[in-house]
C-alpha cells in the first residue's frame, strides 16, 4: 500500500492570584474549597506599590502548620514599574508541572526556568504538583533549588497537592506523574490506575485552566492516558493534547546518525508512528539523511527492518544496564523538544512527531484514539498534520499492530472515559518499553 499527499505591549507585571478573584470568577469555574489548600504554597513577585496583602489560611491540615502565603524571595514586594516601564516585557507564561519532586522533573525545571524552553526573554510561572501529602516537604526543597539558582526570568513558584489549585489558569501542563509498573503488575492494572490519575487531573484542567492549555502527557502508558485526560476535559480543545513520543524520536534519529557516519543534525523528517511502547513504528522509509531518503544512503536493509526498530525500543533498558538508572535526563530533553517544536516554527520541509488525537486524520488511522503521527507547527502551539508521506506496505502492517493495541487500551479504560461501565481487560501482553517497568 502506498500513500501520497499534497503536501504585547509594556506593563505591571502581577503574579499571585488571591482567594477574592477566584471567587468573582464564572459559576462554571468554581469549586468548593480543597481540604488540602492549607498545603499550597505560592511564591510570587507582587509587581504593585501596595502593601501586599496575605490570603488568610484556614487551620493547619494533618498536623502541618507555620506555613506562609509565600517562600523566600518570592514573597518580597518589588517596585517593578519604575525600572521596567521602558521596557517591553512578555506576558508571563505559567506553566504546571506535575510530579515535579521526581527524576525527569529534576532535570526539567531548570531548562524551563532558564529560558531554554520559551525563549531568554519570556518570563514563566511554575506550578507544582505533587501526588501526596509526603511530597510536600520535597516540592519546598525543589522550590529552594529554583530559589537559589536566581534564574531572572522565574517570576513566580506556587506548589501544592491539588490540581484544582495548582492549575488554576495555566497555560501548558506538563504530565510527568505516574505511577512505575511494579513487579508482577500488568499492564491492564497500570492503565486503570494510572487512568484514575488522568481522569481526575483531566477534570481539574477542565474546570480551572486557561481554555487553550496545552496539555503534554509523559506519564505512561502516556498515549492512552492522554485519551483519558482529554476526555474528561471537554471545553478543552482535544487538538490540545500530546502525548509524549519525541525520545523515541531523538533515539531513532541518534541510530540512523550512527548507522550512516554523521552528525545528529543530517537526520530530518524522522516519524514516530504509533504507541510508545514496543509496537511503535519508527519511520525509515520517510526520514532523510543530509537530505536525500534514509534507503539511499543506508543500503542495508535487513538492518532497516530489524535492527534498526528494536534497537530504538531497547535503548531505555540498555542504558539502565549500563547507569543503573532510568533516562530522566534525556527524556527532560525530550520534553524540552517537543515543547520547542510548538512554540518555533518547524524549518521548511521537516517534521516532528507527536502523539495526538486521531481524528481527521488523513492515513486512514482509526479515530477517537491518541496515536504518534508526523506534525507541523508555524510556531503559535498548535500543529497540523503531516500531508506529503509515503506509506508503504512495510509500515501499514505495523502502524495497524499499534493501532490494535491503542484500541484495546481504550476499552480497557471505557469506564474512565465514559464509554461504558469497568469490564475485563483484553490487554495481556506487557508492551511496555524497557525502562519504563
Amino acid at each position: 500500500m502506498a500513500f501520497m499527499a499534497p503536501s504585547s505591549s509594556s506593563r505591571p507585571l502581577q503574579f499571585h492570584e488571591h482567594a477574592s478573584a477566584r471567587r468573582a470568577a464564572p459559576a462554571l469555574l468554581r469549586r468548593p474549597r480543597s481540604r488540602w489548600r492549607r498545603n499550597q504554597l505560592v511564591c510570587s513577585l507582587e509587581a504593585t506599590n501596595r502593601q501586599a496583602v496575605q490570603e488568610e489560611r484556614p487551620a493547619a491540615v494533618n498536623g502541618v502548620a507555620g506555613r506562609t502565603d509565600c517562600y523566600g524571595v518570592f514573597c518580597t514586594t518589588y517596585d517593578l514599574r519604575a525600572d521596567e516601564e521602558t521596557k517591553a516585557w512578555k506576558k508571563v507564561v505559567s506553566v504546571a508541572v506535575s510530579g515535579a519532586a521526581g527524576m525527569i522533573s529534576n532535570h526539567l525545571l531548570f531548562k524551563l526556568a532558564s529560558g531554554q524552553v520559551f525563549g531568554p526573554d519570556q518570563p514563566i510561572a511554575l506550578k507544582l504538583l505533587g501526588s501526596s501529602q509526603r511530597s510536600f516537604q520535597k516540592l519546598e526543597g525543589v522550590a529552594m533549588e529554583l530559589e537559589d539558582s536566581l534564574y531572572p526570568l522565574l517570576r513566580e513558584v506556587s506548589i501544592g497537592i491539588d490540581p484544582y489549585e495548582v492549575f488554576q489558569d495555566v497555560e501548558w501542563a506538563l504530565l510527568i506523574g505516574a505511577k512505575p509498573q511494579g513487579p508482577g503488575m500488568e499492564r491492564a492494572d497500570l492503565l486503570n490506575i494510572n487512568g484514575q490519575i488522568f481522569a481526575q487531573q483531566g477534570k481539574a484542567l477542565n474546570a480551572v485552566a486557561s481554555r487553550n492549555v496545552k496539555v503534554l502527557v509523559v506519564g505512561n502508558p502516556c498515549n492512552t492516558n492522554a485519551l483519558i485526560c482529554l476526555k474528561n476535559a471537554p471545553e478543552i480543545p482535544s487538538k490540545n493534547f500530546h502525548a509524549l513520543t519525541r525520545l523515541d524520536e531523538n533515539r531513532a534519529k541518534c541510530q540512523l546518525a550512527l548507522k550512516a557516519s554523521v552528525f545528529y543534525d543530517k537526520i530530518s523528517n524522522m516519524t514516530i508512528w504509533g504507541n510508545h511502547s514496543t509496537t511503535q513504528v519508527p519511520d525509515f522509509v520517510n526520514a532523510r539523511i543530509d537530505g536525500k531518503p534514509a534507503r539511499q544512503v543506508i543500503r542495508d536493509t535487513k538492518w532497516l527492518h530489524e535492527e534498526f526498530t528494536k534497537t530504538v525500543q531497547k535503548r531505555g533498558g540498555e542504558l539502565i544496564q549500563k547507569r543503573g538508572r532510568s533516562s530522566a535526563p534525556s527524556t527532560a530533553v525530550s520534553i524540552v523538544d517537543a515543547i520547542r517544536s510548538l512554540v518555533n516554527p518547524t524549518p521548511e520541509g521537516d517534521w516532528f512527531s507527536s502523539g495526538v488525537y486521531t481524528n481527521g486524520n488523513p492515513y486512514g488511522i482509526a479515530e477517537d484514539i491518541v496515536f504518534s503521527m508526523p506534525c507541523r507547527s508555524k510556531g503559535d502551539g498548535d500543529y497540523e498534520l503531516v500531508t506529503d508521506v509515503t506509506i508503504d506496505d512495510f509500515l501499514w502492517e505495523r502502524i495497524k499492530k499499534s493501532e490494535a493495541e491503542l484500541l484495546a487500551e481504550k476499552r480497557c479504560v471505557g469506564h474512565l472515559i465514559g464509554e461504558g461501565e469497568e469490564e475485563l481487560c483484553e490487554v495481556t501482553e506487557d508492551t511496555m518499553l524497557p525502562g519504563e517497568q
